[in-house]
């Protein structure tokens, strides 16, 4: 509920559950979606609070509004022959007393002091990973598949033809490493257009950190963006920067970027290594000299390459069949149906 689903500017998760709640209602299931009351969805909706925590000025304590949420559901569970949660951990206490068959998909990074505390004491509640990468810090957890992020073969369009600068998608945060970004484009004398978002716990790194950096006539800080103006954003890109410094969970931009046919330059952390080919969509790096030496190769890599291997690994269909695999394989294992 911190952003609606789908979110209007960023918010990842919000973004996939949007996906695969659309797709799954497209393939015939009913479906109710638990979220904030400004989604926008064919499913079920069923919310407590109007509008997104984020936006709201009344700035609303978020967990009593996602307890109130877990209540609500907990009152439908019943009806539900599958339910699956998105909420990264305080809904744990009911999937572990569910009689019905309940999973949980973990988008956060999984090397956090707490966790591993934690998912021993909820060993028995089956989770979903969106990278085998991420699995490591707790690879002994209760990990029922991994289940790669997937969006609509229809959103984003394949843009044979690049302009001439490099794009930084996202949040700017340490671990995202704008920094780096800005060093690769200027070394490659490169525009960079920034298209990113600053939460609140950031904006003293932003200020006397990455706002120094932005006086550069190659450097353009453009603000959060929409769904809208991403295909354009990311299609015309000569290649996408992400030079992380955090085991990243899984990265949808980096998809956003291969369904528009562009290529991804990353630093190898996290998911990097599963979803980007080195020298097919894109170049894994690990330094900054091997940075700025790809960077000047991205040229080389086919647009069409990048667009097939969205096609062929990352659509909302394929995410949401492999999602129906695991529903199917729970309702094996749990015969108690909804009355």
């Amino acid at each position: 509920m911190f952003e609606s689903v789908p979110p209007t500017g960023y918010g990842g998760t919000e973004r996939v559950v949007s996906y695969l709640t659309e797709t799954l209602v497209e393939l015939g299931h009913d479906v109710t979606l638990y979220a904030s009351g400004d989604s926008r969805t064919a499913a079920r909706l069923v919310s407590v609070i109007e509008r997104s925590l984020r936006l709201d000025e009344r700035r609303p304590d978020p967990l009593v509004w996602h307890t109130m949420l877990m209540d609500r559901l907990w009152e439908e569970a019943s009806q539900f022959d599958v339910i699956h949660f998105h909420t990264d951990v305080i809904h744990l206490p009911m999937a572990r007393r569910c009689p019905g068959a309940c999973i949980t998909t973990l988008h956060g990074r999984m090397d956090l002091p707490d966790l591993g505390a934690l998912y021993r004491h909820f060993a028995s509640v089956p989770l979903v990973s969106v990278s085998m990468s991420q699995r490591a810090p707790i690879s002994w957890a209760n990990w029922f598949a991994t289940v790669h992020h997937g969006l609509p073969d229809s959103l984003y369009s394949l843009h044979a033809q690049p302009g001439e600068y490099f794009a930084f998608l996202g949040r700017i945060a340490p671990e995202k490493r704008l920094d780096r970004a800005i060093e690769i484009a200027k070394a490659c004398d490169t525009p960079l257009l920034i298209a990113a978002k600053v939460d609140p716990v950031d904006e003293h790194y932003f200020k006397t950190s990455i706002a120094p950096l932005l006086d550069h006539p190659l450097i353009k800080f453009i603000g959060e963006i929409d769904d809208a103006a991403k295909n354009e954003f990311l299609g015309r890109a000569r290649a996408l920067l992400m030079p992380i410094d955090w085991p990243e969970p899984f990265g949808l931009v980096m998809i956003e970027a291969f369904a528009c046919g562009t290529p991804v330059l990353a630093y190898g952390h996290g998911s990097v290594p599963e979803i980007v080919e080195h020298g097919v969509n894109g170049f894994v790096v690990h330094d900054q000299h091997q940075a700025i030496a790809a960077a000047r190769e991205i040229p080389r890599l086919g647009r069409q390459n990048c667009r097939k291997s969205f096609e062929r690994c990352f659509t909302a269909r394929t995410m949401a069949e492999a999602y129906l695999s695991v529903y199917r394989q729970l309702l094996d294992r749990h015969p108690v149906r909804p009355q």
